[in-house]
């Protein structure tokens, strides 16, 4: 795969490396029970990440049925169950700070790791909560680690309202947690302006999807 991106000019590491959570990650209170946490630029020289990222990792184009007629998902995907190396070394302590961190409030570790490819603007998902398995009716947290072009993230309470509006690119991290995937919901929109690619990785309990 060839997908040019521009570097950050702030992720100047030498060597990508995460960078502690303790007092430094801010939470956001939502309504319902639902919280979000935003840490930007918690991998210090994430391009490293991406490069390997954007390479031949398995990623798939999958379709699905819209009415009448099947449609290409605009994004490509990739999923890692909890036995399965992951492409970079730093998921692997990414997903191990994450628990450490994250590990006493959730009550159990994060295992897999979904990605999404998002190659330029025309690449989106739609307004949706992780409520497949045991999210549709108890709370739990999904961690989402960004690596490459800032796309917003946006969140909106379930039904309509005002949303809230979340940059994530060279290395950010959100985590959404409480009831945030049964009483809120997200999504990647579609762009006109020109971006490069961007890398989500989602990790999330197991039976949560």
């Amino acid at each position: 795969m060839t997908l040019a991106h521009q570097p950050s000019m702030w992720d100047v590491a030498d060597e990508p490396e995460i960078t502690h959570l303790d007092g430094r990650v801010v939470r956001h209170q939502l309504s319902g029970g639902a919280w979000v946490d935003h840490l930007p630029g918690w991998v210090e020289g994430s391009d490293a990440v991406l490069d390997v990222l954007l390479g031949d990792i398995g990623w798939r184009a999958d379709r699905r049925q819209m009415y009448d007629r099947e449609v290409a998902v605009p994004r490509l995907l990739r999923w890692y169950g909890g036995d399965e190396q992951l492409p970079h070394p730093l998921l692997t302590d990414a997903r191990r700070s994450l628990n450490h961190h994250y590990g006493p409030e959730l009550g159990e570790p994060f295992v897999s790791a979904g990605m999404c490819l998002y190659r330029d603007g025309r690449d989106s998902v739609a307004w949706h909560g992780d409520r497949i398995g045991r999210s549709r009716t108890e709370d739990t947290m999904v961690a989402i680690v960004s690596f490459g072009s800032p796309r917003p993230l946006l969140l909106r309470p379930v039904g309509g309202g005002e949303s809230l509006r979340f940059p994530l690119g060279h290395g950010d991290l959100v985590v959404m947690g409480g009831s945030c995937q049964r009483t809120w919901e997200h999504c990647i929109p579609k762009t006109t302006k020109a971006v490069g690619p961007r890398v989500s990785v989602q990790f999330r309990p197991r039976g949560v999807a």
